[in-house]
């Protein structure tokens, strides 16, 4: 049944704002498709630079899906080189040493990452490189960067692995928790009779 002529009712429904239909994802990358003004894409790039250090791949991945057009991205990605704004070397230094100070990963690890963010191999190889280069204990005694991540992994997980009566299941689950993260086989190995030697003297 109709609404009265007049009603209150009618009144609200004629001044109530109309609401804008929400853009489709298709529609909007349709529209970006169109545009031909190669700073409108340059200015979308820096924008996806804002929150933190991304990879050439990264930034040609986001600009493909919104829909701009290919001659456009790679515009856009050469001037942001020349500025030095993106630069892959760079970007992997900076996301393996965060990596070492906040969330250690060994080596196979890294180099996964790494890939995934498109990052070429002969750029991941000169980071971990230059990464293996400082592997020197204060002492001067040689150590592994990898060992030195997975004593801070341990280190953080040390009160779950205390925890852990039977030294067998400790030494499982000290493993798997290494090996998640990357390191390998021998260095899981020497991590973990780090770890059991600490223990015993605290004992």
């Amino acid at each position: 049944m109709g609404r009265p002529p007049g009603s209150e009712a009618e009144f609200r429904d004629a001044i109530r704002p109309r609401t804008r239909r929400r853009e489709s994802l298709a529609e909007r990358r349709a529209r970006r498709s169109a545009i031909d003004d190669p700073e409108v894409v340059l200015n979308a790039a820096s924008r996806f630079l804002e929150t933190r250090a991304r990879s050439v791949h990264e930034v040609r991945r986001h600009l493909a899906d919104a829909g701009y057009r290919p001659e456009l991205i790679e515009a856009a990605l050469v001037r942001l080189l020349d500025l030095g704004i993106l630069d892959d070397e760079s970007f992997a230094r900076s996301w393996v040493e965060s990596r070492d100070r906040a969330r250690p990963r060994g080596e196979i690890a890294l180099r996964r990452e790494l890939a995934l963010k498109g990052v070429e191999r002969s750029v991941v190889d000169a980071v971990l490189t230059e990464r293996r280069g400082g592997d020197e204990r204060g002492d001067g005694s040689a150590t592994s960067s990898d060992a030195v991540a997975a004593d801070r992994l341990l280190a953080r997980h040390a009160r779950a692995l205390e925890r852990v009566a039977d030294p067998r299941v400790r030494r499982q689950r000290a493993y798997a928790l290494l090996a998640r993260n990357g390191f390998d086989p021998d260095t899981c190995r020497e991590a973990i009779a780090r770890l059991e030697g600490g223990l015993e003297e605290q004992g």
